[in-house]
């Protein structure tokens, strides 16, 4: 779980948009001119690994690693879009991610786009990946609103959204591009450090606090990096739901919803790990690498060999519960025995 790739298709559809500039001018304040241009090197040392399969598959018979999940690089999520562009934008990202798992069909699953920002057009981006053999979706943690404000993952106009994926059994994977504290987080590299666990914190507990978990119990939502703070730090939201009647708009505390959501294992420490297991149960956490960014983890099997955590614990992470979420291509060989 927890892999990207860079669909070029995207990228010539936005190039010269005023709004990519915008973008571009907001993301440099966000990360400060120093993690901007040390992260613009990195991606472009590694730009073959986003694109080209037979370099993917190197590296993924270097990790043993049997199959990735793809999902676009959340650069490409490019909320700032009109209705007309942003449509298009997503049936680009979509077609590109389903042609890179047709290529290798035994050894990739995908994820493809919706447009957020407009939530009107969400279900219908939603159909179109599943359409063409995806899995479900990748989604940021927020986006912006046209005309101003923010479209949050509580935002009532999601619903639809929500009801189609739990109808459909798609996945939604919740991966942050973009922290909202903005320039606070422009130095140290401190936007992705802080900021990817704080987004990450912050749309989960919209999740819940807003009761879709209550309304679509059966909408599969996987988070990156572990759900962030979330997890680790539960405790305080099980008290503010019960300590405040603002804060008491789920049927449960918050605590118990971690184990309708499942969650990457890249939180890149032993202690983490376990501390997350421990939070969701051993059933709710998949491998993930976030591959090929430097932020990610280039053997994430021998990381969690590391953990510390039992044998069957560590056989569900592989594999076991990836293919009970339904991520797991239907044509394999894999080295992990069946569950």
């Amino acid at each position: 779980m927890h892999a990207h790739v860079i669909v070029p298709e995207v990228e010539h559809l936005v190039a010269g948009e005023p709004g990519l500039q915008a973008q571009r001018d907001l993301d440099l304040v966000r990360n400060g001119a120093e993690s901007a241009a040390v992260s613009g090197r990195m991606v472009a040392e590694r730009m073959t690994r986003l694109t080209e399969v037979e370099v993917r598959l190197s590296d993924m018979d270097g990790a043993g690693i049997d199959v990735q999940v793809l999902s676009p690089s959340p650069s490409q999520y490019h909320y700032w879009a009109g209705p007309e562009l942003a449509e298009a934008v997503v049936r680009a990202a979509n077609r590109g991610v389903a042609a890179v798992v047709a290529e290798e069909p035994a050894r990739f699953t995908g994820l493809g786009l919706v447009p957020l920002q407009h939530p009107e057009l969400a279900v219908d981006a939603l159909d179109d990946a599943l359409e063409l053999g995806l899995v479900g979706v990748e989604i940021s943690s927020h986006a912006p609103r046209p005309g101003g404000g923010t479209v949050e993952l509580s935002d009532p106009r999601l619903d639809p959204l929500w009801a189609r994926a739990e109808q459909r059994g798609a996945v939604i994977f919740l991966h942050p591009f973009g922290c909202t504290l903005d320039a606070r987080l422009d130095r140290f590299y401190l936007a992705n450090t802080v900021g990817q666990p704080v987004e990450n914190a912050v749309a989960l507990s919209h999740l819940i606090f807003a009761g879709v978990l209550d309304r679509h119990p059966g909408l599969r939502v996987v988070a990156a990096h572990g759900g962030g703070y979330l997890p680790g730090h539960i405790g305080r939201s099980d008290h503010a739901w019960r300590a405040r009647p603002d804060a008491r708009r789920c049927a449960e505390p918050p605590s118990s919803y971690l184990r309708r959501i499942w969650f990457d294992s890249l939180v890149h420490d032993a202690v983490s790990l376990r501390a997350l297991v421990d939070a969701a149960g051993a059933d709710r956490v998949l491998l993930g690498s976030d591959h090929p960014f430097d932020m990610g983890a280039p053997d994430p099997v021998e990381l969690l060999a590391a953990s510390g955590l039992p044998a069957d614990v560590q056989r569900m992470i592989r594999s076991v519960n990836a293919r009970e979420l339904g991520l797991a291509p239907a044509q394999r060989g894999t080295r992990e025995e069946s569950p």
